[in-house]
């Protein structure tokens, strides 16, 4: 691919938000790869015809490749910093790695198009892939998380998000693509919500109602933003574009973690500083209230890279 031609991004990795999602994870059937790479391009470039057919709704939607399946799809070559969830645990924090091979990402603001829309996709797969899980995600009052707060604040704005979420020429053959880390997290909401608000507010290092950030100074080394609001060696923000939205029933519901970074670094930081803390064990203190039932790590390549690896 001649590096001046920019390869063509999916676009649902730096979309902005949506009103519903659909969330797929398929796990492939053996010895069907030669199939399947066609098969993932054509899904990918559909979702992106589907984005001019279905602006009104603002759809969009990206592919992705599982960490542990990459290697049988597309043998060639590998994005660099693509690696297995980074399973982590201490005391009762856990966050486990549960891996797939694809991730279909479905974003709309019409549900009834997202219900057509991953049928569709599900057709488009038939034969090759089983799907394993499915969850649906919603916007929850002004893009808040089920534990009131908004989520999401410290995302990066406009252009800034094509920097942060898609590689760049440091991986030549992947530019454009992103590196996605999902987890699902179920909330112990009754748990939660018996804490003053308060107490939750110190837990998150925010206000709830206005959503005002506290000062350096008045945030808890164990709140959540302190913990994920890392800075590199040089100084400079680590920074990954959430995609996340809450997910579930009354029966189970949390948030659908998902970051998307031109690395995986950012991300790995990101959850050890939360589940380990930092030299001094201020871990998380949000953890208490929520557990990760899963955690998967993808690559999403550009659709140039996917059309190219299919012929």
């Amino acid at each position: 691919m001649d590096s001046q031609v920019m390869p063509r991004e999916q676009l649902g990795v730096c979309a902005e938000g949506n009103l519903h999602s659909v969330y797929l994870m398929f796990n492939a059937e053996d010895g069907i790869e030669s199939q399947l790479r066609p098969c993932v391009a054509n899904v990918a470039q559909y979702i992106c015809e589907l984005s001019d057919q279905y602006t009104d709704s603002a759809f969009n939607g990206f592919v992705a490749i599982g960490a542990n399946y990459w290697d049988s799809l597309y043998p060639a070559k590998r994005p660099a910093q693509l690696r297995p969830f980074p399973a982590m645990n201490a005391d009762n924090r856990d966050a486990p790695a549960h891996e797939y091979d694809l991730f279909v990402h479905l974003r709309c603001d019409r549900f009834d198009i997202l219900h057509l829309v991953a049928n569709e996709v599900c057709q488009m797969f038939e034969g090759l892939v089983e799907l394993v899980d499915e969850e649906r995600g919603f916007q929850f009052m002004d893009n808040r998380d089920l534990t009131g707060f908004v989520d999401g604040t410290e995302n990066p704005k406009g252009r800034h998000r094509q920097d942060v979420a898609l590689v760049g020429d440091e991986d030549i053959s992947f530019k454009a693509g992103s590196y996605v880390h999902v987890q699902k997290f179920a909330h112990n909401l009754s748990k939660w919500n018996r804490l003053p608000q308060k107490k939750q507010e110190d837990i998150i290092g925010r206000t709830k109602i206005d959503n005002i950030e506290y000062a350096s100074d008045d945030k808890p080394l164990t709140s959540h933003i302190k913990r994920v609001n890392l800075k590199d060696e040089n100084g400079n923000s680590m920074e990954i574009l959430r995609q996340s939205m809450p997910y579930g029933s009354v029966k189970e519901q949390g948030l659908m973690f998902i970051s998307n970074c031109r690395n995986s670094v950012n991300f790995e930081k990101m959850l050890h500083s939360m589940i380990h803390g930092d030299a001094d064990g201020h871990h998380d203190h949000l953890m208490h209230f929520t557990q990760a039932l899963t955690g998967s790590s993808f690559f999403a390549p550009s659709l140039d890279f996917m059309n190219d690896a299919a012929n």
